[in-house]
């Protein structure tokens, strides 16, 4: 089955950290170009962070710059968000995305509430 399954999100604290996972299944994870999105609550879905087939990190946007760390384990067809120093406005659902030439697949993300 061809599917993208996040998980790590929960409740953290402001200056919290969590790490968020994204398992994929069903296709040749390391030939795919992944990212993170996020959408809070009345907000359009923006881009977190992305990186390449070849592990070139491409971009954050500024506002996790500093904080947030994208990785990945193609043994594991895995990709992580590392999330260091977590602020209010990080409070979003939380999705991975993949794509190849035009291709795209989501999952169905993971809530990430940060709050004291």
């Amino acid at each position: 089955q061809v599917q993208l399954v996040e998980s790590g999100g929960g409740l953290v604290q402001p200056g919290g950290s969590l790490r968020l996972s994204c398992a994929a299944s069903g296709f040749t994870f390391s030939s795919y170009t992944m990212s993170w999105h996020r959408q809070a609550p009345g907000k359009e879905r923006e881009l977190v962070a992305l990186i390449t087939r070849s592990s070139i990190i491409a971009n954050y946007a500024d506002s996790v710059k500093g904080r947030f760390t994208i990785s990945k384990d193609n043994a594991k067809a895995t990709v992580y968000l590392q999330m260091n120093s977590l602020k209010l406005e990080d409070t979003a659902v939380y999705y991975c995305k993949a794509e190849r030439l035009g291709f795209e697949l989501w999952g169905q993300g993971t809530p990430v509430t940060v709050s004291s």
